[in-house]
This record gives structure tokens, C-alpha cells and sequence, in this order.
């Protein structure tokens, strides 16, 4: 039996991962053990991860790093944690002569230039992966939302994945891949899925199910312990979490403060639902892969399936409509300002639409884009 361990309800968690730039080239830039080492002899309460306190750690990249709030009750909670951390990095950064920025990819640097950090389990990763695992030049948000029971974490998860397609459209920021359009709003997505065990997950009746697959995994070598399961949304049994991993990289502190509200609110949502008494029914697993597809090709413009009905909605009215129906489930739980901000989004339009709109009015020179992510992470 795999134990879960139980959360206080609805409560958050985010991880924000961050990419290092040069600041005079734009380029990528692999001097995150720099980072961490400025960090351990400045500022090492940040390296220490705590329930309550932020704390920044290296990734997959040495061109990464990633800001981890501590346990939060509400959006703006986990935003001046977010703040806090980046702040903190903005000093070490300016005072190594880097900058940083947060979106799905960055815009032109090469991937096969980009070292793995030296830790066993990401040089697995790119053994195991090879063309797939050397082209990971990829930047998330990651939200765990916490659940106070073990039996109702598939059911979030089913919940969650049939809104997938929302999440992913508003977070999209990742149009270009080495200097080139990609005619998608979300080229992460299609790379990150090439990972094995990656991609949308499956949809299992009982925990003990969920626990059999595992076992299958872990039995046949496929994972080495239960985290290398890396669906876009999986149960996170240590935490007592549900975390949803759709998110293209974002710009801001702000947008990832209203894509977490809207999230929370969801996983809130479906909860009451359970306690009353009702089920979440998932989508078909036909329905939910051709709905990552539209959001990751059009992003906001995506066309999806609402239900198993066939019944379609522009991605972005069914967004609106939403946020009315969650309004009451966000004023409980202290998110409303936050979750109102998705209004915003929608009407702006998502971090691919701007990238595009930066090129553009640049002559394609897409330094200017990295720029403008550079300018926007640094907004706190």
C-alpha cells in the first residue's frame, strides 16, 4: 500500500522554474551552479526548503532554477513567497551579470548546447530518452493543491485533466524553438510528452489501480521510484497533493498567481462535489488528447470539448463562464482578486500572443522577446 498523506484542503504550493540569460547575447546561459553557490554564501535560508518559507533549487538544466513556495492558504500567499525568492535572485543575478525570465522555451538558443545538471536521475533521464532528452529545453509552473482525503485525489485528477486544455491555452509561451515560428502556442508541450511516462494521465476506478500500475512501472524498470511518473496531472502521495503540470513557463508573478487561484478554485470545486455526494466524470481519453492538442497548436483560439456529449466551446467563453460558477468557491478561500485576473488574461491574450506581437514590432529579432520576458519576471 502506497500511503497518502493526507493535506489540509485546498491548501497551495507552486514551483516556478526560472532560465538564465546572458544578458548582452540573450543566449541561454549554464551558470546555475554559480547561482547556488552565490545563494549558499549569501543567502542559505533559501536553499533549505521549509512548510512556510520559499526556497530556490537547481533543475534538470544548468541553465534552471526553480522558486518553491512553502504551504500557502491563498494565491497572493504564494505570491509574495514568489516574490520574495525572485528578488532574492534578482540580487544574485545582477551581481553575476546574469538576467532571467520565465516562459515554455526560449526563443533561439540551441538545445544541444544546453548541459544536463550532473545528478544520477537527470543523466538517466537523458540516457534513457537520448534525441527526446537532449532537446528538454522546457520552462513550467507547477501547482500542488493539497486534498484531505486519499479517495478523492483520482477523482481531482480526472477534474482537473478535463480542464487541461483552459490551463494550458492561458499559460502558452512557447511559439518559437531555435529562432523558428513552431505555428504552435505551446511547443513545450509537445516536447515535454516525448519523455516516457509523460503526457496526459490514465484514468483509474480505485487508488489500489492506481497502485498496480506502480507496481507495474517499478516491476519492469520503466521508473525507479514513484515521482519519475510524470503525467501533465498526478497524485503527489508524500504531499497529499494533486499537482497539475499543464503550464507553459509564465512571465509573471501575476499571471501565476490567477492561473493558481483558478486552479485551486477548481480542485475546491470538485472536492464539494465528492462530499455531497456527486462523481466527476472524466472526459474520454480520446476528448482529452485532442484537447491538449488544440490548446497546445491554437492556444487561446482552441476550439475544445466541453464534455463527453461532443458538445464545443471556444476555449477562452468557457473560461469566462467558469469564473463565474467558481466566484463563490474563491471568495471562501480568500483568492477572488487573483481569480478575477483571469479575466484579464483572456482579454490580453496569453504570453504566446505577445511573444509573436514583441517580434513582430521588432523586425523578428527575437532578442526583443527575451527582453520582454527578462522585464516581466522582474516586475515584483
Amino acid at each position: 500500500m502506497m500511503p497518502f498523506n493526507v493535506s489540509e484542503q485546498s491548501t497551495i504550493g507552486v514551483e516556478w522554474e526560472i532560465a538564465l540569460v546572458d544578458p548582452a547575447t540573450r543566449e541561454l546561459s549554464s551558470r546555475a551552479p554559480e547561482v547556488l553557490t552565490a545563494l549558499k554564501e549569501h543567502h542559505p535560508q533559501l536553499l533549505v526548503p521549509g512548510k512556510t518559507q520559499p526556497h530556490i533549487t537547481g533543475e534538470f538544466l544548468d541553465n534552471t532554477v526553480e522558486l518553491v513556495t512553502g504551504i500557502c492558504r491563498t494565491p497572493a500567499e504564494a505570491s509574495d513567497q514568489l516574490r520574495e525568492a525572485a528578488s532574492v535572485l534578482k540580487e544574485v543575478t545582477d551581481s553575476l551579470g546574469l538576467g532571467f525570465f520565465s516562459a515554455g522555451t526560449h526563443p533561439f538558443s540551441r538545445a544541444l548546447e544546453q548541459p544536463v545538471a550532473d545528478k544520477d536521475r537527470y543523466q538517466r533521464v537523458l540516457d534513457r530518452s537520448q534525441f527526446w532528452g537532449k532537446r528538454q529545453i522546457i520552462y513550467g509552473v507547477h501547482v500542488h493543491t493539497g486534498v484531505d482525503s486519499r479517495d478523492k485525489a483520482l477523482p481531482v485528477l480526472n477534474g482537473l485533466t478535463n480542464f487541461y486544455p483552459h490551463l494550458l491555452a492561458l499559460s502558452a509561451s512557447s511559439p518559437f524553438w531555435e529562432s523558428e515560428d513552431t505555428g504552435f502556442a505551446s511547443h513545450r508541450a509537445q516536447l515535454f510528452q516525448q519523455l516516457p511516462t509523460s503526457g496526459l494521465p490514465f484514468i483509474f476506478e480505485t487508488w489500489e489501480d492506481y497502485e498496480s500500475y506502480l507496481d507495474d512501472l517499478l516491476a519492469t524498470g520503466v521508473i525507479d521510484e514513484p515521482s519519475e511518473n510524470r503525467w501533465d496531472v498526478r497524485p503527489v502521495p508524500g504531499y497529499g497533493t494533486v499537482e497539475m503540470r499543464a503550464y507553459d513557463g509564465l512571465a509573471s508573478v501575476r499571471d501565476i498567481a490567477a492561473l493558481t487561484a483558478f486552479t485551486q478554485c477548481l480542485v475546491e470545486w470538485f472536492s464539494r462535489q465528492l462530499d455531497a455526494g456527486g462523481r466527476v466524470e472524466p472526459l474520454h481519453p480520446w476528448h482529452a488528447q485532442e484537447n491538449k492538442w488544440r490548446a497546445a497548436r491554437y492556444g487561446t483560439e482552441a476550439i475544445i470539448i466541453m464534455n463527453n456529449r461532443n458538445e464545443e466551446r471556444l476555449v477562452t467563453e468557457d473560461v469566462l463562464g467558469l469564473l463565474d460558477k467558481l466566484e463563490p468557491v474563491a471568495r471562501d478561500l480568500g483568492s477572488s482578486a487573483e481569480l478575477a485576473d483571469v479575466e484579464r488574461m483572456c482579454r490580453e491574450g496569453a504570453g504566446y500572443q505577445r511573444q509573436r506581437r514583441v517580434a513582430a514590432e521588432h523586425q523578428g529579432d527575437l532578442r526583443a522577446v527575451v527582453d520582454d520576458l527578462v522585464a516581466q519576471a522582474q516586475e515584483l
